[in-house]
């Protein structure tokens, strides 16, 4: 039976245990949590090499740096714009008026952070332990190191041919590894959903559900309507690119887990005709800093939160809260409920109470399956196809500059009639 069709029946299952009995339901997230140590554990072993290698086969140190001034340029630029279209939306709809904030509870913010560190960000980045990063699981710092080791490599040349071959060997037995891991993903699946519908329930769906709409209408505009677009401009097959990619999409989705399928999303897009070099490096990189989905959830909830409390929603106090996220969720990476902290930390930038996040705390496990989908279909797109197809653009046209020009007829018959000299 295909993974999809086993990952749908055990949505089904997972619900119908979480509503008849609930306390089994709680106690099956063992099931989810060890699919997702199991993702996790491998997700370093897996990138780190890749990176090395994507980054050592370069043909030089100036195209890793145009690769990612392009990554970060695109990254900024697409999410402002996302930012634009779930601010106008929202502002449109009016979600928020009558919310009942007042029956939120703060102490549902116990242990989040109030805000993002800067400085802490900057040294998550350049860890003074690159074993301890590992541990940590600090996919940001492995990148950085990566790249370091990968430039390292292309300078001595010859000589870095057998830790060339240990990585390939590295990828190789990860990526089996992944293979493995992927075929009890519906284990996984089976126990979140029955956490979920157990733990959560559907109580604050009813006053909520103006909100989850908003959400979703937002990222299906996102899916269906800007991806496209960027595509079209790119000259990607976004349908293919996106049948490519569904299964893993969807299993992000119900794990609400991005990470969960970092690994087989690399060794999709290679079968779908991207550069492994390319592929490698880039998409781990969106995985920090190209959160789409979760950017258009944070606006969403912004307005939402200022309409619900009566603050001011004027253009520039919208123009403003989309300054602040632009800003704040380029440092979710390696945030624990990142996108919770960064919706504290630009509420508060704005004046807004955390009392209105916590009341927002009930759904958001509903709304954070879709926008890890949409990260997902995001970084396929945004990170490594765009990039890889301008790369690609970029070579042919300096082949053709560099072809040797071959005469027309008339220039031939004119070469025949000189001397030969």
């Amino acid at each position: 039976m295909p993974i999809g069709i086993q990952s749908i029946i055990a949505v089904g299952l997972g619900a119908l245990i979480g509503s008849l009995a609930p306390s089994a339901g709680e106690q099956m997230k063992i099931l989810g949590e060890v699919f997702l140590n199991l993702v996790q554990v491998v997700v370093l072993p897996l990138v780190f090499p890749l990176i090395v290698l994507g980054i050592a086969r370069m043909e030089s140190v100036k195209k890793v740096g145009r690769i990612a001034g392009k990554a970060i340029l695109y990254f900024e630029v697409v999410t402002t714009l996302i930012l634009l279209i779930a601010v106008g939306l929202a502002k449109f709809t009016g979600i928020g008026k009558g919310a009942p904030v007042n029956g939120s509870d703060a102490e549902d913010l116990d242990g989040l952070s109030q805000g993002i560190d800067f400085h802490e960000l900057v040294l998550h980045a350049f860890p003074k332990n690159i074993f301890a990063a590992f541990g940590e699981g600090n996919l940001l710092g492995a990148i950085v190191f990566a790249l370091l080791v990968g430039v390292a490599m292309a300078a001595i040349g010859e000589k870095s041919e057998p830790f060339a071959s240990v990585l390939e060997s590295v990828a190789s037995v990860m990526f089996k590894v992944v293979g493995y891991v992927i075929r009890i993903a519906p284990l996984g699946v089976l126990g979140f959903i029955s956490y979920d519908v157990a733990h959560y329930g559907f109580g604050n769906l009813r006053s909520l559900l103006g909100f989850i709409a908003v959400v979703y209408a937002g990222l299906a505009i996102v899916v269906g309507v800007l991806f496209p677009l960027i595509a079209a401009i790119y000259r990607v097959r976004y349908v293919e690119l996106l049948k490519s990619i569904a299964g893993l999409a969807g299993i992000a989705f119900v794990t609400r887990s991005s990470e969960s399928v970092l690994a087989p999303l690399m060794g999709r897009l290679e079968a779908f005709g991207l550069s492994r070099s390319t592929t490698s490096f880039v998409v781990p990189l969106g995985y920090s800093f190209n959160t789409d989905g979760s950017v258009l959830y944070q606006a969403a909830a912004l307005v939402f939160l200022a309409n619900a409390y009566g603050a001011d929603t004027s253009l520039p106090a919208l123009l403003l809260m989309v300054g602040v996220l632009v800003i704040l969720s380029k440092g979710m990476a390696g945030v624990a409920s990142a996108s919770i902290v960064v919706l504290l930390a630009a509420g508060n930038s704005i004046g807004l109470p955390a009392e209105g996040v916590a009341l927002l705390l009930g759904v958001d496990f509903i709304v954070d399956m879709a926008r890890t989908g949409v990260n997902v279909i995001g970084n396929s797109l945004a990170a490594a196809v765009v990039v890889d197809s301008s790369e690609n653009r970029r070579e042919s046209k300096r082949g053709s500059r560099e072809a040797p020009h071959t005469p027309t007829g008339s220039e031939a018959k004119a070469l025949q009639k000189e001397p030969a000299q």
